[in-house]
């Protein structure tokens, strides 16, 4: 902690005033800002390393539930859903893979190029303006990679667009995984229904 001299406070230039020179609704506000900002620090340590334990209880279950059938079960684990015995409250865990495209994907567009270039009108234009909105670059100069994937869903019987296709997946290399859990409890108005138990602040 950086340690402040008395009879000062540190301004948003990193400089020090008098604190007899700081209005009181300065004083004030300072103080109310620091006492949020402790209290959520706190939280979101407490929130943090509540999430760590839940993850060590997943992993032990499923460690315990693999043993049962001869194997050991190590990694990250996903996509699972665990169910209270009466049905009243389930806990989701899933991992959420982060993307990213490499060379390949341009080799992929200059195939898919190509093929328009010599496809005939009618149908064309539709394709031409799918394929430019999925490489579409936006202000944050990136693309969106679900249209991309998305174009593999199209049925075009051209050995060039199946190469570039393939150039797609070949071209996907996942960055990095998260972790996530979800709690849910039955909706008591409706049982086929679960309620998100939340602990973002923000939408309470």
């Amino acid at each position: 902690m950086e340690q402040i001299p008395e009879g000062y406070m540190k301004n948003s230039h990193g400089g020090l005033d008098p604190i007899a020179t700081v209005k009181d609704v300065d004083k004030l506000r300072d103080q109310m800002v620091k006492e949020i900002v402790a209290k959520s620090l706190d939280a979101s340590k407490q929130l943090m390393e509540m999430k760590q334990e839940f993850f060590k209880s997943i992993q032990a279950f499923v460690e315990l539930s693999a043993e049962k059938y001869g194997l050991k079960f190590g990694g990250k684990k996903g996509n699972m859903t665990f169910m209270s015995y009466d049905g009243e409250y389930k806990v989701l865990v899933a991992v959420n893979e982060n993307i990213v495209f490499d060379e390949r994907l341009q080799i992929a567009k200059e195939l898919i190029d190509k093929c328009i270039q010599d496809w005939s009108s009618g149908s064309c234009d539709e394709i031409k303006a799918l394929v430019q909105d999925a490489f579409y670059v936006g202000k944050s100069g990136n693309i969106n990679k679900n249209r991309i994937l998305g174009l593999r869903r199209l049925e075009i019987n051209d050995e060039r667009w199946k190469q570039a296709m393939t150039a797609i997946s070949d071209s996907i290399q996942v960055s990095d995984s998260k972790q996530y859990v979800r709690i849910y409890r039955r909706n008591p108005k409706d049982s086929d229904k679960y309620d998100l138990v939340n602990l973002d602040i923000s939408s309470l």
